[in-house]
């Protein structure tokens, strides 16, 4: 599919420039912050991921947040400190990135695929019990888009059964579910820093937990299952003698990536805002489109917006998904797709026997769903030419 299957007559001006999916937001703030520690010295684990887990604790209402090298090594780490290990179960969304699901493999368990809602695209909570067997350890909810899983139910029926609930909020920062901020929910909860997210150290992510024994463990383990902060060893007040309690994993974040995290940290409500304020732009400006399905939000949650995802109508159509995105990119717009449901993947229909048809919901959202760009360095001008392309895209288009 070309723009010039478009009618000539009804084609927007198109921008010369091609509309990334996503800019990262790097202000003067964090550069003078990262020169800053390249000039002290000390750049891999020290004082400025010291400074930064104490802000972000604090920031999410956590009395404990551990840095780490990615939100993957968060979840991992997660599972292992809740005493996840071999043969045991986990229940994920098949509505997620590659993570959330590959996490629980690491530890030689199994995860349990979960259909979505088909409206915020996060998991099914009243299909959760069905799956629950003697074998289930934990369930990993995925705040889809930034969008909170319903936790009160979720949480009540993990209480009930004795399970653990590790948060998967990739995208959920700053997110607030019932008055209570994402991050102080679940037993762990796992934030992401890469490069897309709200906020960015590059790559990087933290857990979060109230409970800290996990806590320990979960920082031991990110640094070899080393019994102390390696980074002290060679500190004025640090000493050469260390224990190897546990065969641990190289996790750490560094400051270089911490001195990113604080100043962008300190931006995380205005960036909300401002991408709260633009997809209610997109809101407007598709609300009058039938062929559109608008990102549901529900009246107890505070959405962070990481990312705009709409659905297409495609019975309404002459094009699928997948050429609507190729007209969008002719126009120079940069979009995503998320997800693809991990039950379509190779790797979980060969190891575990699941079938495209096993799940409905996240099978029929994920030819529907496109996500548009959305983060604090577009401009209103950005998001009005999206709406507009996409409002000619559905007129030329539409059955």
């Amino acid at each position: 599919m070309s723009i010039q299957s478009l009618s000539v007559s009804s084609l927007p001006h198109i921008r010369p420039q091609f509309l990334s999916y996503h800019v990262p937001s790097i202000g003067e703030e964090e550069i003078r912050s990262v020169v800053e520690t390249l000039r002290s010295g000390w750049l891999t684990t020290g004082a400025k991921v010291k400074q930064f887990e104490q802000d972000f604790g604090a920031k999410v209402c956590a009395q404990h947040a551990v840095a780490l090298n990615s939100c993957t090594a968060a979840l991992h780490l997660a599972l292992e400190a809740v005493g996840v290990k071999e043969g045991d179960e986990v229940i994920v969304p098949t509505m997620t990135f590659a993570a959330t699901g590959e996490v629980v493999t690491y530890l030689g368990a199994k995860p349990i695929l979960i259909d979505c809602r088909p409206d915020d695209l996060t998991l099914d909570v009243t299909q959760i019990e069905k799956l629950i067997t003697p074998r289930t350890k934990a369930i990993i909810p995925v705040h889809f888009a930034g969008h909170p899983c319903e936790m009160i139910p979720l949480m009540e029926l993990a209480k009930a059964y004795n399970l653990r609930v590790i948060e998967d909020a990739a995208h959920a920062l700053p997110a607030w579910y019932q008055g209570v901020q994402v991050g102080s929910i679940g037993d762990i909860t796992c934030f992401s820093f890469y490069a897309t997210k709200t906020i960015t150290t590059g790559e990087g992510g933290m857990a979060t937990t109230q409970n800290e024994t996990w806590a320990d463990k979960m920082r031991m383990m990110s640094l070899h299952g080393i019994s102390r902060n390696a980074w002290s060893r060679y500190s004025a007040n640090g000493s050469w003698s260390y224990d190897i309690c546990h065969a641990g994993h190289k996790y750490n974040l560094t400051d270089l990536a911490a001195s990113l995290g604080i100043e962008q940290l300190k931006k995380c409500d205005q960036f909300q805002k401002t991408r709260e304020q633009y997809a209610g732009l997109y809101n407007q400006g598709f609300k009058d489109l039938p062929e559109i399905i608008r990102p549901s939000v529900a009246d107890n949650v505070q959405h962070a917006w990481h990312l705009y995802v709409m659905q297409l109508d495609v019975e309404r159509l002459r094009i699928g998904r997948n050429e609507f995105i190729e007209i969008l990119k002719n126009y120079n717009i940069g979009t995503s797709v998320h997800f693809i449901p991990l039950h379509l993947h190779p790797y979980y229909r060969q190891t575990f026997g699941y079938q495209p048809e096993d799940f409905p919901n996240a099978r029929a959202c994920f030819e529907r769903i496109i996500s548009l760009p959305i983060y604090p360095k577009m401009t209103e001008a950005d998001i009005e030419y999206v709406i507009e392309v996409v409002r000619e895209i559905i007129r030329t288009y539409r059955r």
